[in-house]
């Protein structure tokens, strides 16, 4: 019997290509988007997908709009609705269809309803499979617009500066979980450097436990940063942020969470080899970022060593010995002189 051997990375694409052209050759639009689709070293920014549920009030859907604003150009903005329910196992296939279908790995679902009114489920996929879920309710929403247009916005693709305040980010596991999802959420595209003047907006984050329920709640706050020369030092090229509050503000209860087992966790953690760094021996990088070496020497006897003598350093040695000896004749002198003394005061007449 002749093995069968597995299909090359090449083979695959082809026979996807014949499949998506109806059995037919591939045509080159079809090509270009294969290519698109394959996996890279170095990912783009992740898309977000917004969805609306069921039902959705018009206060949530304003809520997927600013989202939209807020996550431009990486966003995409479904307007149909939906009948998904994220938590089940039909909902999360719908969910991961459309992720796929649209090339999102973030997603949004807003929905309202008699038991979870203002219901915002936020998630994002890996291998086109749901890798976490969390379900809030909002109690408090104040969109962009509700600031007037004086405010300045958001500029398109820039990136945000994100702040979380509370000890439970630190304390809990699960916030800490949370944390992960809302940077990877806003973050943006993954890029090597930056301007100041692309940041343009804070975004904070502030856990707490509401008095009554000790259910969490998250307030979320969004400012403009206006950059201005500073009034105290006008030299100084170092511009000074002013904050301004620009929109969105919500404040969401959290009501379910659904998190990646330890398995897919580790799996979507895993790095391709060619991007991982090769671990230099006898060197470390500290806090500030500085690279620290080491160097293993053997025992030196600096004594017994002969180094090289520049004619400086034997005019110095000169010297210092012309000096010694100065230092021990004016010491010679001074004892001849009390010797002499003490003679003459005991016999009354100085020593030949």
């Amino acid at each position: 019997h002749q093995l069968k051997m597995a299909p090359t990375s090449a083979q695959q694409r082809s026979a996807k290509a014949k499949v998506l052209a109806g059995g037919k050759p591939a045509k080159a639009r079809i090509q270009r988007y294969l290519k698109s689709i394959e996996p890279r070293l170095k990912e783009t920014g992740k898309k977000t997908l917004l969805l609306k549920g069921i039902k959705c009030s018009q206060a949530m859907g304003n809520v997927l709009k600013d989202m939209r604003a807020m996550q431009a150009p990486n966003a995409k903005l479904l307007t149909k609705k939906n009948a998904i329910v994220a938590f089940e196992t039909e909902g999360q296939q719908s969910l991961e269809f459309l992720t796929t279908k649209n090339d999102c790995a973030l997603f949004a679902l807003a929905s309202t309803n008699k038991k979870r009114p203002n219901n915002l489920v936020l998630g994002r996929t890996f291998d086109h499979q749901i890798l976490d879920m969390m379900e809030v309710g909002l109690l408090r929403f104040k969109s962009i617009h509700d600031y007037g247009g004086s405010i300045p916005k958001k500029r398109v693709g820039s990136k945000p500066l994100m702040l979380f305040l509370g000890d439970l980010w630190q304390q809990d596991s699960n916030c800490e979980k949370m944390q992960n999802l809302l940077i990877d959420f806003y973050r943006g595209d993954v890029i090597d450097k930056l301007m100041v003047s692309g940041l343009d907006h804070l975004m904070v984050f502030v856990a707490a436990q509401h008095p009554k329920t000790e259910q969490l709640i998250v307030h979320h706050h969004t400012y403009f940063c206006k950059l201005k020369k500073d009034p105290n030092n006008p030299t100084s090229k170092v511009p000074v942020p002013y904050l301004v509050p620009c929109g969105p503000d919500m404040t969401m209860m959290i009501r379910r969470t659904q998190f990646a087992t330890p398995d897919l966790w580790k799996a979507a953690l895993k790095q391709p080899q060619a991007l991982r760094k090769k671990k230099v021996k006898n060197q470390s990088t500290n806090i500030f970022g500085e690279t620290i070496g080491r160097l293993h020497l053997e025992k030196q006897e600096i004594d017994k060593m002969g180094g090289r003598k520049v004619k400086a350093l034997r005019r110095a040695e000169r010297a210092a010995k012309l000096e010694e000896m100065e230092a021990l004749e004016n010491e010679l002198e001074k004892e001849r002189n009390e010797m002499g003394q003490e003679f003459k005061q005991t016999y009354g007449f100085k020593e030949d």
